[in-house]
Formats: structure tokens, C-alpha cells, sequence
């Protein structure tokens, strides 16, 4: 008994990385993913583990329905939320935990993540399981407890509603070209060079987690660029290059302390959206001792 549990934790343990993403996608949140990963694993502990014929695809199923259990029940404190919200970053850097590089590669992008909230909780996971991890419609429908053509009707409807986040560039050396350039300009206040780097139509969030006094998220290339002038010249000298949810983005470091995390979307090689979370509760999982 003892030795068919060790095998069933450290299966679990080589699948976590994957339960972890999907948890992640589905979320927005890394404290909510690791809740419902661990919520996880306390389901198989006292399932009949020997009856589970593919562990991978039952584990699938079970952290979604956990996922959308949570998604219900949190909307409407969401309702509440001061400012902006943004999702939780992924961070790479170099010496970065193996599993959380190994989510990195199956994260979904900050943008598409700021689309996702407005989908229904059933909309949401049917679209984050088979169009991002390829679970396929009769597996969906299981979770979200519909008809596989339901869960397909549920994915169409997200796709339709995902095709307004913008897609970035692929190349993510060409990106951080632009996001450099977005940088050394906003250091010496040049504001011709910000408006070069920044589409007309950039929208800039930034999620503080305190209640602010003006309009966000701000859009268009002139008000962006207003906007960061305001404090970037101050703060720009502690950026510090990283990989935030697969595209080029930089960690904002004052005497080893992690003021903030900014997420680029460059299109065109031009910057399109800047997310910028500085909310010490979603930057707690970074840079962990």
C-alpha cells in the first residue's frame, strides 16, 4: 500500500508542472493555482487510484472542475476590486525554479489572460483546455458537465472573444528591441521616441492593488506616453530584463527589492500593451528565497 502511494505521488509530482498551467490559464492567479493543484492531489489521495485508467486525463478533469468552482465563487469579489486587475506574472530569469520555467512554456500571455476574464467560468475552461492544451470536446464536456457538442458551441463563443487580444510578434529578440527602445527613451524623457516605439491605439494597465483617483486603463499612444513620462525617468534605471509570460518584459528592482513586473505586447514592433503589476501580493511568488 505504502509503495503504490509513493508511485502515486511521484506520478502526481511529474504532472504537476502541466496541472499547474492549466490551473494558471484558467485562473489568472499562482496562489489560486497551487490551492487548486494541492486540492488536487487530497482528491486522488482518497480516490481509488487503481480504477483510474488514464491518471493524466482524470487529473485534467478534476483541477478544471476545482478551476471552475473557484471562478464562480470569486466573481463577484472581483466586482470590488480596486483598479485594475491583472493576472499574476510568470517570470524567467536566469537560476529561475525548474517548474516554474517549465509553466512559463505553456503560459498564456498577459493580454489574452486580460481577455479571458470577460468569458463566462464554463466559456473560459472550455477554451483554456482544448485550444491551449488540446483536452479534447468529450473530455471538456465532462468538466464543465455539458454535451461534447456543448463544450465546443461554449469554445466557439471564447474564440470569437480571444480573437480581440492581440497576437505578438514571434521573434522575442526582435521584441526586446523594441521594449529596450521603449526603455532608454522613457529614462531621458524623450517623448518623440516613446511615441515612435508605442502603437496609436496602446493600452496601458497597470494593477496596484490600492484604489487610484484616475480613468484606467489609459489608451492611445499620446496619453501613454504622458503617462509614463510622469515616473518612469525615476524608475526606468532599475529595470531589469526578463521573460514575463513568454514575451519580452523587465522586473523593476530597488535594492533587491521587486517594485514591480512589466509585461510588453509587441505587434508589428510596435508596442500595443504595457501591464504593469506592482501589487506585492501577485509578486510574492517571485523571487522567493
Amino acid at each position: 500500500m505504502a509503495d503504490e502511494r509513493e508511485w502515486l505521488a511521484a506520478r502526481f509530482d511529474e504532472l504537476r508542472p502541466r496541472l499547474r498551467s492549466v490551473a494558471y490559464s484558467v485562473l489568472g492567479s499562482m496562489s489560486e493555482a497551487d490551492d487548486a493543484v494541492q486540492e488536487c492531489w487530497v482528491r486522488l489521495d482518497r480516490s481509488d487510484a487503481s480504477r483510474v485508467e488514464d491518471l493524466q486525463a482524470w487529473l485534467t478533469t478534476v483541477v478544471g472542475r476545482i478551476c471552475l468552482d473557484m471562478l464562480r465563487r470569486r466573481r463577484s469579489r472581483r466586482e470590488d476590486y480596486l483598479g485594475d486587475w491583472l493576472p499574476d506574472p510568470v517570470v524567467e530569469m536566469d537560476g529561475s525554479d525548474p517548474e516554474e520555467a517549465a509553466m512559463l512554456a505553456d503560459s498564456v500571455g498577459l493580454a489574452l489572460l486580460v481577455v479571458l476574464e470577460t468569458l463566462s467560468p464554463p466559456e473560459r475552461l472550455a477554451f483554456v483546455l482544448h485550444d491551449v492544451f488540446g483536452v479534447p470536446f468529450d473530455e471538456v464536456g465532462r468538466v464543465v458537465d455539458r454535451t461534447p457538442q456543448a463544450a465546443r458551441q461554449l469554445a466557439t463563443r471564447a474564440r470569437r472573444r480571444v480573437r480581440s487580444a492581440p497576437t505578438p510578434d514571434a521573434d522575442l529578440a526582435r521584441q526586446r528591441v523594441v521594449v529596450d527602445a521603449f526603455l532608454t527613451a522613457a529614462r531621458s524623457g524623450d517623448m518623440s521616441a516613446l511615441l515612435t516605439v508605442l502603437d496609436p491605439a496602446v493600452v496601458f494597465r497597470f494593477d496596484t492593488g490600492v484604489a487610484v483617483s484616475r480613468t484606467l486603463p489609459v489608451v492611445g499612444a499620446q496619453a501613454v506616453a504622458e503617462r509614463v513620462l510622469e515616473s518612469a525617468p525615476r524608475f526606468a534605471s532599475y529595470a531589469t530584463p526578463a521573460i514575463v509570460n513568454g514575451n519580452a518584459g523587465v522586473m523593476v528592482l530597488r535594492e533587491r527589492r521587486l517594485m514591480a513586473v512589466i509585461g510588453f505586447t509587441v505587434v508589428n514592433e510596435r508596442i500595443v500593451g504595457i501591464d504593469l503589476v506592482a501589487n506585492q501580493e501577485k509578486l510574492r511568488h517571485i523571487l522567493r528565497p
